[in-house]
């Protein structure tokens, strides 16, 4: 396992992150727990959660994943880990803290508490905003529409809330998550006014065919020295190749929640993976090699979320990130790009 400090941060993590939001619906806390056990004896040491886990959201089950987690971490070595966790914004799911889910800075607070609690831990090593206060097409929309504007606590009170987390030792950095190239710059804009610090990191999604980040989100990254925490390497599996030919195996995501992840039903998704599995096996990999390669890659990459459903899944991601792809196949993956730019932007 590589390692690699996150900019801005005294962060040091390995290049690859687990991620968790399966866990306390399509996984049992033993199943989280021996993807933890695996993870960490294949040298992660980075864990991604959410207030708002597991997925798709329920009331009934919101807050469980932390709650796995924070089992495990209560019998492990906390200061070897580096913990991320997110509070949930608002006009998704208001049953998250009864629906307190403006991001003021009483519900920032109250949200960061309650993580604290589930996670058993005095502090939360990254906490990002998994969502925009703001009205923004994001989860695959692609279209601005001025008429959904909607009041708010402001950019700046975000802020405040964070660095007030910062100062009472609660957080020790923060990050945003499903943002734009605007809201990143005007994040930083609004810290640097305050005197306090910004976010350092931001964690979109980001695959072969999932491509939004490439380029101004690449270039506020680059000059606000912040890193890219991708999720979705596998396009929700599509990259595992597990649904090629319209096949839909028992148990499996999109086989149990069929409306979830609508950004990877739209048009040209599955001809770009096609296309990617090809170039795959002309190149001697897996198609999963092929995606995680490519992410693991990429300059403004900080580390790949990657999740799985069973240690024997978590165990081929670890190994894929390790690839390295040649001149070749990376020209390969240009072309095929050429034709499929963004399909499941």
């Amino acid at each position: 396992m590589k390692y690699r400090t996150l900019p801005g941060t005294e962060l040091e993590v390995s290049t690859v992150c687990l991620g968790t939001m399966t866990w306390g619906q399509q996984n049992t806390e033993a199943e989280a727990h021996a993807q933890l056990d695996l993870a960490v004896e294949r040298g992660i040491n980075f864990i991604d959660t959410a207030e708002m886990y597991p997925v798709p959201p329920r009331a009934e089950t919101q807050g469980r994943t932390e709650e796995y987690l924070g089992h495990w971490l209560a019998g492990h070595d906390r200061d070897a880990l580096v913990i991320a966790t997110k509070v949930a914004g608002p006009g998704r799911r208001d049953w998250v803290r009864g629906g307190r889910t403006d991001l003021n800075k009483a519900n920032i607070a109250e949200a960061c508490e309650t993580s604290l609690r589930r996670l058993r831990t005095d502090r939360i090593d990254l906490y990002q905003i998994h969502w925009p206060q703001r009205n923004l097409p994001n989860f695959g929309q692609t279209v601005f529409d001025p008429a959904a504007e909607r009041d708010g606590p402001s950019i700046a009170e975000q802020v405040e809330a964070m660095g007030a987390l910062v100062r009472a030792g609660k957080i020790r950095y923060w990050g945003l998550s499903n943002e734009s190239t605007w809201g990143v710059c005007a994040f930083h804009h609004a810290a640097a006014q305050l005197g306090l610090p910004g976010p350092v990191t931001v964690q979109n999604c980001y695959s072969l065919v999932s491509r939004s980040a490439d380029g101004d989100l690449a270039e506020a990254l680059f000059r606000n020295g912040m890193s890219l925490l991708p999720y979705g390497p596998l396009a929700g599996g599509k990259l595992a190749g597990k649904y090629m030919g319209g096949a839909r195996p028992e148990g499996a995501r999109f086989t149990l929640f069929p409306a979830f992840g609508p950004r990877y039903a739209k048009p040209h998704v599955d001809d770009a993976v096609a296309a990617y599995d090809r170039l795959a096996k002309s190149r001697g990999l897996s198609l999963v090699q092929l995606a995680h390669g490519y992410v693991c890659s990429r300059w403004f990459v900080g580390s790949s979320i990657i999740g799985a459903t069973s240690t024997a899944q978590l165990a081929e991601d670890i190994d894929a990130t390790g690839t390295v792809l040649d001149a070749e196949t990376l020209a390969g993956i240009a072309e095929i790009q050429r034709l499929y730019p963004n399909p499941a932007a």
